[in-house]
């Protein structure tokens, strides 16, 4: 059996505390890292990265991994960012200061008590059915009025994603829409998608409509998908009309649309409506993430379902795991009856809403003209789009060497909508008081890396 990340991670960690790695060693590679633990790359790089995170290793761009350094009282940064802490604008999970460990341990210990004697059987496919009773009154709170019969708890969003995509659906097409960009799970599960894959772009105005119709109207198109509220990555939300018109052209065209909702849960406006409450003819599949408003290890989501999906949908699921692990959803069923969830998105939405007015606020002040950024009202995604001689990946290279890491978009386009020019943001892990020196750091480098841009231009004049 494959070793577990978990298990590298914990044996690197032990070796740093008995000395035998220091601060500033280098790792193996991934290659050697693979062999060294017998598994495969992803689960190195996987280990790697928690490690990177938690700021206990950093990276060398074309050189490696290496043992972060300490700093007096314990703090531990890599030399990549000289005497300076990495400000982490790429890492994407929930504010780690405001997570609910301690009332989550309490459910947990509530689902071992309750669920003691179906730990020894398998459960349902579907997922527990007391779960999806809690869930379907979640549901109603952001304006998804369903039945529990035809909520399917998934192990993360992703699955259902991934499910999705390869169904057969009852309209018979076989031809995928997605907005550009979209965020790399999607991309990933429609690599290889043996039918066409049509991309539409997402702009801050919104999408092209008359477009999207041309699409459902001759495009032989199985399914859109769409994250109808703070997209991932650019953050923006389509408007309560455009969400009614895509529903329209939806129901005209026989399209299937799968809306993404996976933070809607902290849009604080209750105006908005998802899709879902617009269409009653059930061309609307409906995904939802507890991870980006929780904690991402709890791995659970869950999609609603039309009736002419749900059997070839369960069949799949279970195909792939089952059923999602019987404890965690034990655990949020107890979480959401109990009203702890409701108290913890209230704290959440004040958390992001503060984050995003400082982004917003810093990006104003400190971005050099030509560069171009989202307007977003989430904490967690907003993209930078860098003036037009530079490029994301040199950019975000130069800019981890002065202490500040972002993301490079380019894997979020199909190849016909790469962009080359464009970084993702999130601050939903950066400390209020980091924000605006980090992008002020991100400012600086970009106004940097154009002076050395125009001198190398006048020499080879």
């Amino acid at each position: 059996m494959e070793m577990l990340y978990e298990v590298i991670v914990e044996q690197l960690l032990q070796e740093m505390k008995a000395g035998k790695r220091m601060p500033g060693d280098k790792l193996p590679s991934i290659r050697e890292g693979a062999d060294a633990f017998a598994c495969s790359r992803n689960t190195v790089i996987r280990a790697y990265r928690e490690l990177e995170q938690t700021h206990r290793i950093y990276a060398v761009p074309q050189s490696g991994y290496y043992v972060a350094h300490r700093r007096h009282g314990g703090e531990e940064v890599g030399s990549a960012a000289g005497v300076q802490d990495v400000i982490d604008f790429e890492w994407a999970g929930p504010d780690r200061s405001a997570m609910p460990y301690r009332d989550f341990q309490i459910c947990m210990n509530e689902a071992i008590e309750r669920y003691r004697e179906d730990m020894f059987t398998y459960s349902e496919g579907q997922g527990l059915a007391s779960l999806r009773f809690q869930l379907a009154r979640h549901l109603r709170d952001l304006q998804v009025f369903t039945v529990p019969e035809r909520i399917y708890v998934v192990t993360g969003s992703q699955q259902a994603l991934n499910v999705l995509v390869g169904l057969p659906f009852p309209n018979g097409k076989r031809n995928i829409v997605v907005e550009q960009p979209v965020h790399p799970g999607m991309i990933e599960s429609l690599r290889g998608y043996e039918g066409e894959v049509y991309g539409i772009t997402y702009e801050e105005g919104g999408m092209d409509l008359e477009r999207l119709e041309a699409f459902f109207r001759e495009g032989d198109v199985k399914f859109f998908y769409t994250v109808s509220r703070f997209h991932n990555p650019t953050g923006y939300s389509h408007t309560n009309e455009a969400r009614k018109r895509m529903v329209e052209l939806a129901q005209r065209y026989d399209v299937y649309i799968i809306e993404d909702d996976y933070m809607g849960d902290l849009d604080g406006y209750a105006r908005n409506d998802p899709m879902f409450a617009y269409d009653p003819s059930g061309r609307i599949i409906y995904v939802k993430s507890f991870s980006k408003v929780m904690l991402p290890g709890l791995r659970l989501g869950l999609a609603v379902l039309p009736d002419g999906l749900r059997e070839a949908f369960l069949q799949a699921k279970s195909a792939a795991d089952v059923h999602s692990p019987l404890l965690t959803q034990g655990a949020l069923e107890v979480y959401l009856e109990s009203g702890m969830f409701t108290a913890h998105i209230g704290r959440m939405r004040d958390i992001y809403r503060r984050k995003a007015v400082l982004l917003q606020e810093a990006y104003s002040k400190y971005l050099p003209p030509g560069t171009a950024y989202s307007r977003s009202s989430s904490g967690f995604y907003t993209t930078i789009g860098l003036p037009a001689s530079l490029r994301a990946q040199a950019a975000a290279d130069y800019l981890l060497e002065r202490g500040v890491r972002v993301d490079p978009a380019q894997r979020m386009y199909l190849p016909e909508f790469r962009q080359e020019g464009v970084l993702r943001l999130s601050v939903s892990q950066v400390e209020d008081g980091l924000i605006e020196s980090g992008i002020r750091r991100i400012g600086d480098g970009i106004r940097e890396l154009l002076r050395q841009r125009s001198e190398v231009r006048f020499v080879s004049r």
